[in-house]
């Protein structure tokens, strides 16, 4: 299992407000198994990340202003933007995880057909919201940003994980 994520940074370009702390990658957390999934879900509320859906990732830029987020990849590969259009281009697999901070753009530029993620939401932020890039949002989806609860956890490796080190300001 990957225990040090990628961090990678984005900065507020007036439509997608992004945030001040790292979107976190990890590589390779879950090994091929049957249902890769089903681990996911359960490593994710274990660290009180309830999951929440399993589905692909929309191929239209948006982001949450009232939750954080974390992506575990369970089938298949992506080219992903992070960041929003003048963001960063990553390529995810089976296996890893993405954990983006409340405002971040994301969305999906080609996937396999198999590509299949779990999604979810640190406990207490599981009615959260879909912002598109539109100019209209900004504003309101910053001051929405701002009032986000810290997760009680890093959803990969629980209260001694990398997240709660970087984002302990939150």
């Amino acid at each position: 299992m990957s225990t040090i994520p990628q961090q990678l940074r984005f900065s507020d370009d007036g439509v997608i407000p992004n945030s001040r702390f790292p979107v976190l990658l990890y590589r390779a957390v879950l090994p091929a198994q049957a249902d890769r999934a089903a681990a996911f879900e359960s490593l994710f509320s274990s660290h009180a990340w309830p999951a929440q859906w399993q589905a692909q990732v929309f191929d239209y830029h948006h982001y949450h202003s009232n939750a954080h987020e974390v992506m575990g990849i369970a089938n298949g590969q992506a080219r992903l933007m992070l960041g929003g259009p003048s963001g960063q281009e990553i390529d995810v697999n089976a296996g890893d995880v993405v954990v983006l901070p409340a405002g971040t753009g994301h969305c999906s530029l080609q996937q396999s057909a198999d590509f299949l993620v779990v999604g979810a939401y640190p406990r207490g932020q599981e009615d959260y919201d879909i912002q598109r890039a539109e100019p209209a949002n900004h504003d309101p989806s910053v001051r929405r940003i701002a009032q986000v609860a810290c997760p009680e956890a890093d959803p990969v490796h629980g209260s001694a994980g990398t997240l709660m080190e970087l984002w302990n300001q939150c």
